[in-house]
């Protein structure tokens, strides 16, 4: 028996990466996508005469939808499977964006961020399903730190590359072309996972073993749960955050800092390069930890912490008077968020059954994108009425340590998981 798990595992090592790539790229045109919008929100402001209260408005729209089909996204992963759920959801948004440049009104613009919310709300359950089923746990934080590393490489080149691009060819046919070419994934996507998800039925749960999985009305009743609770509320502050950089970075180094748009495209892209640096190291330390023996909650919950702590230096950044001290302490504060980044999503996978993760996932998700759907307009708005982002960006460090808190205090594994005896027979 040993030796023929062996043996499947060294014939199924190629294919595995050939999934961890695909979800890579995938992750990558899922933040450039998302981050399109506010690189091109001081284009957009000027054009259409829209304050930042407003501009907050348009960029919290996305996690409205995103935010409420998180759960229903990772139920119908969970029983539907990762091809067709992460597919429709690409072509979905994609679209949408590639129709924003065409947009002249502020309900117009709405409509299209809500319809790339609907599309994206697929993309973690159905990544967090996919390393469920095709990874082991020693692999796991590895794995899932390659494609969240997509999600910064992508935010980083969108930021990098937007501005120019803008300037290059117009508001309209950026947002054409960076919508419409990476459409070209979906080939190789549908291809090599159908092949996978077919000729690794077993891998799935049998429909026998399915038997009284919960429906999705059930399924919300996971929130009571004390662990989901505190994943809940600690994604929450995390993702709070990680928000507040991905969408008014770029405003901030220009309208507080004094950068030019050439400085404000290097130095909110380089942070981003380095986290996603930062994220692969931490999820191979942990990985290692975990083979090493050590109880592999304890690893991911301590590094979250250790990460989330490091984040919190955003509150000086705000403070200080140097613009280049700022940008150091906002990269340190991105790289904290770095160190958590690939443990708060392998928690998940640990302190839960494999039948229900793509659902857990997905509040998980849901409770990251509240923070999403609030921090953009409260941000904006708190900028337009102090006149400075100073106490916008301290709000981040007391939402980081409740979150701190949620995660030491709240997680430990559920009562009902049988994750762990599963994975280790697949060990």
């Amino acid at each position: 028996m040993a030796t023929a798990a062996l043996k499947l595992e060294i014939r199924d090592r190629p294919e595995r990466w050939g999934v961890a790539a695909l979800l890579v790229t995938a992750m990558f045109f899922c933040y450039a996508h998302r981050g399109a919008l506010s690189v091109a929100a001081p284009y957009l402001r000027e054009q259409l005469g829209l304050s930042r209260t407003v501009m907050g408005l348009l960029l919290a729209a996305f996690f409205w939808s995103y935010s409420l089909l998180q759960v229903p996204a990772g139920w119908l992963v969970d029983r539907f499977g990762v091809m067709r759920g992460y597919a429709a959801g690409f072509a979905l948004w994609s679209l949408a964006l590639a129709c924003t440049g065409y947009a002249r009104t502020v309900v117009a613009l709405i409509a299209l961020r809500l319809l790339l919310g609907i599309g994206q709300s697929s993309a973690f359950p159905a990544s967090a399903r996919a390393v469920s089923n095709w990874f082991q746990v020693r692999e796991r934080g590895t794995v899932t730190a390659c494609y969240l590393t997509g999600v910064r490489l992508g935010q980083a080149a969108i930021n990098a590359v937007g501005a120019m691009l803008i300037t290059s060819f117009g508001l309209r046919a950026f947002f054409l072309q960076i919508g419409l070419l990476p459409l070209m994934w979906l080939v190789p996507w549908w291809r090599f996972i159908g092949r996978i998800e077919h000729d690794r039925a077993s891998s799935e749960l049998k429909p026998e073993e399915r038997r009284g999985d919960p429906t999705i009305l059930q399924s919300l009743g996971l929130l009571g749960h004390r662990s989901v609770l505190g994943i809940f509320i600690g994604f929450f502050a995390y993702d709070y955050v990680w928000y507040v950089f991905t969408n008014w970075l770029p405003s901030y180094l220009v309208e507080e800092r004094g950068f030019t748009t050439r400085e404000m495209g290097i130095y909110s892209s380089v942070p981003f390069v380095g986290m996603s640096l930062v994220i692969m190291l931490s999820g191979i330390v942990s990985d290692a930890l975990v083979r090493r023996g050590y109880a592999e909650v304890r690893v991911r919950k301590a590094l979250i912490a250790t990460g989330l702590t490091v984040a919190c230096l955003v509150v000086p950044a705000a403070m200080v008077n140097d613009k280049m001290v700022a940008v150091w302490l906002l990269t340190l504060s991105l790289s904290g968020l770095a160190i958590a980044t690939p443990n708060t999503w392998t928690l998940t996978q640990a302190v839960c059954s494999r039948r229900i993760v793509g659902t857990v996932s997905g509040m998980q998700n849901f409770g990251g994108n509240l923070g999403g759907s609030i921090a953009p307009a409260l941000t904006g708005y708190i900028a337009d009425q102090t006149g400075s982002f100073m106490l916008a960006l301290s709000l981040c460090g007391v939402i980081l340590v409740i979150g701190i808190l949620a995660y030491l205090l709240l997680v430990s594994k559920m009562d009902t998981d049988e994750s762990n005896e599963t994975n280790s027979r697949t060990d």
